[in-house]
């Protein structure tokens, strides 16, 4: 009888898969690829991956050792999502376990069984049926259970109703009342007699032919990018498409770029559709994560909404992938396995024989440049929907314009005419924070980060490195010259909260970035009160610009825009012309007309120029042509090494080794450095970086295998931390 090995995916930096023996009494029946089987790995038993069974070996067999125990009886990953994970770790150059390990979820990796048990469904009880949400005026929270759950007769899982901020309490409440009940529900198919519970909207031409072109292909690889202004109605579009995909009895995996995005694209889908949707982000627990997983995987869950990771869940019955807020750097993972969830989409689409549709009112070049070039079908919304007109944009000249603390006279009087007339205003400062730095008014010493070479950001009561995440209270007096005068210098947005606070007392303000969010479920709370109007001047850094439906929004101030205008980055003006279409993109979505003012103090700028008079589009054709002239991406490709060690020279040798290397073999790779990083020094390390750039994909990829080969051979390799970035997106 023929020996079988093997070829295991282990969690390691090991660029390849490792060979075993068949562990004893194991029928060769039960060896598929794709379950888990742990295995011996040093003196630790670890979780990998059976990728593939083979007759040959480079080792002999009595030096391969024997796997200890399959874990799954059944595969748990399909061979479409493997065959997805081995392009991505080649494509990635990243170790295929990692890789694996990556897309399983946490308890999987641990080696819990992938069995998803019985599900506990709160239900209606007779009492509760009888009892009207409406009148519960006291109660709002169980007034909108009970809502919930008539809406879904068949009950509704604890987890999908503490995403809706029904909490455990609530739900305790409602037993005690006799109005729920929990019962056991088995996991099924997808219910193809399930329809639409919320008639869908009328469609413009625009819309509809969008509609009529995806629906005409959903068995086909097809890549759409559907090209839509701010409220131009996408969304409405990806409701009526995936209604087909569920008539067919498939699945369909939205991917938003932010958590925070994810209750209100929920809410949108679960209000359209009575059928089990399924949230996947890093805010979940492990179990919850387990469950929402092997739903998506078993088919229970036709509708699966999750951010980047969420590329990696198994469908039962895959049919549509769409990627929302496509051009968001958010797709691309920034440590560890360094993937883009776009690509890696578009990729899945190929190997799933399944349309991709990529939207976003700003397309990231590359996807642009594929539509241009007829790689993807270029789908335009070029008007809002309904009776919503698009916002007028005005650059606000600030030069010898007297400033109240970053706000101009002329902008504090427009922001009062909107909040008189009843509407919001949203006001967006890139900048979280009470102010960036704390400055000593007598000698110049501004405090700094003692493990990063970066100021620390002033906040109300604290000091705080945005690099390390290190805190420390504020200083009282100069470290330097002992004097007590230290003051704070920039805005924040704590900072702008104080202010208009004061200048606006009646209005109500709101402030959202990333430290008024950190809570559970605070994002949800802030929408409701942005949406029932509580408040009405908001204050956001940019997970306000992605996707969010404000209908009495319709001020939006810019204060920074000068930010991004002369960056050293080619990406810059790309990033800065997505951030302010989007950002404007929240103004006058509904009925009432809206406004956007640029505070700038460049109004000539031609990038500020060609978005105010002819929009992103004629620029993003413009940029391209700059990219192409100047051989950059999307026209040529790149990779980014990054390294970062306590010892400043040994890390110099060990990069300018590398460049010696890359000569030496006469690689046809363009060097670009080596560097010091733009953050010199961050957590206590050194860090630098280089920069390797070539016109062909296939060039690169070579290079780069025999770049990582030698790196991994250094004696210097284990001392230092580096990893390799392809298509970054950052570089300074």
């Amino acid at each position: 009888m023929p020996v079988y090995i093997l070829q295991v995916a282990v969690p390691s930096p090991l660029r390849k898969c490792l060979a075993y023996l068949p562990p004893k009494n194991c029928s060769m029946a039960q060896l598929i690829p794709g379950i888990r089987i742990q295995v011996p790995l040093r003196n630790r038993q670890v979780i990998g991956v059976l990728t593939a069974l083979t007759q040959q070996t480079d080792y002999a067999l009595d030096k391969l050792k024997t796997a200890t125990a399959l874990i799954d009886d059944k595969p748990l990953i399909p061979l479409s999502l493997m065959q997805l994970i081995n392009w991505g770790s080649v494509y990635y150059q990243w170790p295929i376990g990692d890789a694996f390990s990556t897309a399983l979820p946490a308890l999987f990796r641990q080696g819990k069984p992938a069995v998803l048990a019985t599900l506990k469904h709160w239900q209606l009880t007779e009492s509760g049926w009888q009892i009207v949400p409406e009148e519960l005026t006291r109660a709002p929270l169980q007034a909108k259970a009970l809502k919930l759950l008539r809406e879904q007769p068949t009950g509704l899982t604890k987890t999908v109703l503490h995403q809706a901020e029904i909490g455990s309490n609530i739900l305790r409440s409602l037993l005690n009342k006799d109005w729920i009940k929990e019962v056991v529900v088995k996991p099924t198919r997808i219910n193809q007699s399930l329809m639409p519970k919320q008639e869908k909207l009328a469609l413009n031409p625009a819309q509809q032919q969008a509609v009529a072109e995806i629906s005409a292909q959903l068995k086909q690889a097809k890549t759409f990018l559907l090209d839509g202004v701010t409220g131009s109605g996408k969304t409405e579009i990806y409701l009526q498409v995936i209604a087909e995909v569920i008539k067919h009895g498939q699945q369909a995996l939205i991917l938003v770029p932010e958590i925070n995005l994810t209750p209100q694209t929920v809410e949108r889908f679960r209000a359209r559709f009575n059928i089990e949707t399924v949230v996947l982000h890093s805010n979940l627990t492990d179990n919850q994560r387990l469950t929402a997983w092997l739903q998506a995987q078993t088919g229970a869950a036709p509708i699966v909404i999750g951010t980047r990771s969420a590329i990696f869940t198994p469908l039962a019955k895959p049919g549509i992938i769409i990627v929302d807020e496509e051009h968001d750097a958010s797709f691309k993972q920034q440590d560890s396995f360094r993937y883009c969830a776009r690509d890696l989409a578009v990729m899945r689409g190929k190997l799933e024989n399944i349309p991709v549709v990529l939207g976003s009112a700003t397309p990231c070049l590359e996807s642009l440049n594929n539509a241009l070039k007829g790689r993807y079908q270029h789908l335009t919304l070029p008007e809002r929907a309904g009776n919503a007109k698009p916002p007028t944009f005005r650059a606000l000249d600030l030069r010898g314009q007297v400033m109240q603390e970053g706000l101009s006279g002329t902008l504090l009087t427009v922001m009062e005419k909107h909040l008189k007339a009843g509407n919001q205003v949203l006001v967006f400062l890139n900048r979280r924070g009470y102010a960036p730095v704390l400055i000593c008014h007598h000698c110049g010493w501004i405090a700094g980060c003692k493990h990063c070479s970066a100021h620390l950001t002033l906040h109300q009561n604290f000091l705080q490195c945005h690099h390390c995440a290190s805190q420390q209270p504020i200083y009282r007096q100069c470290p330097s010259c002992q004097q007590t005068k230290l003051i704070p210098v920039g805005i924040g947005t704590q900072r702008i909260e104080k202010i208009l606070e004061t200048r606006f007392p009646k209005a109500g303000v709101l402030r959202i970035d990333r430290d008024s969010t950190r809570r559970k479920n605070a994002m949800e709370t802030i929408l409701h009160q942005i949406n029932s109007q509580q408040k009405r001047i908001l204050i956001g850094t940019q997970m306000l610009a992605k996707g969010h439906h404000f209908p009495h929004v319709t001020l939006v101030a810019i204060l920074d825009t000068d930010a991004g205008l002369f960056s050293s980055d080619f990406r810059a003006s790309e990033h800065l012309a997505q951030l302010l279409m989007q950002v404007a993109g929240r103004a006058g979505r509904a009925e009432k007309p809206g406004e956007v003012l640029l505070q700038t103090y460049h109004p000539e700028h031609p990038l500020l120029q060609i978005l105010l008079t002819i929009g992103y589009l004629p620029f993003a054709k413009h940029a391209l042509q700059e990219r192409q002239m100047a051989q950059l991406p999307p026209f040529s490709h790149l990779a980014l090494l990054r390294a970062e060690a306590m010892n400043q020279e040994m890390l110099q040798r060990f990069m300018q080794e590398i460049c010696n290397f890359v000569l030496q073999q006469q690689l046809p790779i363009q060097l670009q450095g080596p560097v010091i990083a733009p953050l010199e020094r961050k957590a206590g390390h050194y860090r630098m970086q280089l920069l390797f750039h070539a016109l062909q994909r296939q060039t690169l990829n070579a290079g780069l295998k025999q770049i990582i080969s030698h790196v991994e051979q250094h004696k210097a390799s284990k001392k230092i931390r580096w990893s390799v970035d392809v298509d970054p997106i950052n570089l300074f």
